[in-house]
């Protein structure tokens, strides 16, 4: 009988932590969510993920059912809550996905954690502080968390910072960001604003050695595809795809996404492009 995802709190370091484990096959996938977002958020791109592939997901620290911090976080700091993460779950060796804000979490993990990060995988993200930002209009309405709050004002706002397929089915975001709505983030969502303050990959990322994916969509108003170009010229192991929706691709895209993520983390070499 195939086994099933299981949720649970672990005390990770005296602090809860909400994570979710689906059992599988060799090397696990861990996934790093965006700002503000429950692990719930990436379901639809799972749910279209190689079940063989193990797959590790979690609320970031104030967010969702995971406890707040005793102190403010940077992304050093949490990438070494994850290498604790994955010794109590008894995993070696990793792959890892980061989208957004995550993927920020994703780039720090691998280039902390050489040895332990085997292949990344980063979708609609950028470099930190120093990146082709987004318009005035649209950082505006990503200083608070009010979209995970406020379903309808998820829709009215959708088009203008997401793009892609929310420009036409605004209705989407109501689904997407509160079908499994739980307790919205307030301390939580500030800390990761806090974490991501200053913070910047480009001096690394000539250094990751892993085999990258990047991933970004060609409507993206949070993130300029742009970035992905760039990050793509200082990544000397990476594959970059430009898919033709927006921010949420990852979700709203899952049938081409989810077949081409799990491609890319099969066993064997994987060709630059």
């Amino acid at each position: 009988m195939t086994e099933v995802e299981t949720v649970r709190q672990l005390r990770i370091n005296g602090r809860r932590l909400r994570v979710a484990v689906r059992p599988g096959e060799g090397r696990p996938l861990l996934m790093c969510n965006g700002i503000g977002a429950r692990l719930e958020l990436l379901q639809p791109f799972l749910d279209r993920l190689d079940p063989a592939i193990p797959v590790i997901r979690f609320d970031v620290p104030g967010i969702g059912g995971s406890e707040l911090p005793r102190v403010p976080y940077n992304f050093a700091t949490l990438a070494c809550l994850l290498g604790d993460l994955l010794d109590e779950l008894g995993c070696g060796e990793t792959d890892i996905l980061g989208i957004s804000w995550g993927g920020g979490l994703a780039q720090q993990f691998a280039f902390q954690n050489p040895r332990r990060c085997r292949r990344l995988v980063l979708v609609a993200t950028a470099t930190g502080m120093l990146m082709v930002p987004a318009g005035p209009r649209v950082l505006s309405k990503m200083i608070t968390p009010r979209r995970y709050r406020d379903s309808a004002y998820a829709a009215e706002i959708a088009p203008t910072i997401y793009g892609g397929r929310l420009r036409t089915e605004p209705e989407l975001a109501r689904e997407i960001l509160h079908r499994h709505a739980g307790r919205a983030p307030g301390l939580g969502y500030s800390l990761q604003l806090l974490a991501g303050a200053g913070w910047t990959s480009l001096p690394f990322l000539p250094l990751i050695r892993q085999r990258t994916l990047i991933l970004a969509g060609d409507d993206d108003p949070i993130v300029p595809v742009i970035n992905a170009k760039v990050m793509h010229r200082l990544m000397p192991h990476s594959t970059l795809h430009i898919y033709p929706d927006g921010h949420l691709g990852l979700v709203t895209r899952a049938d081409d996404l989810g077949p081409r993520v799990a491609e890319f983390l099969r066993p064997g070499p994987v060709a630059r492009t």
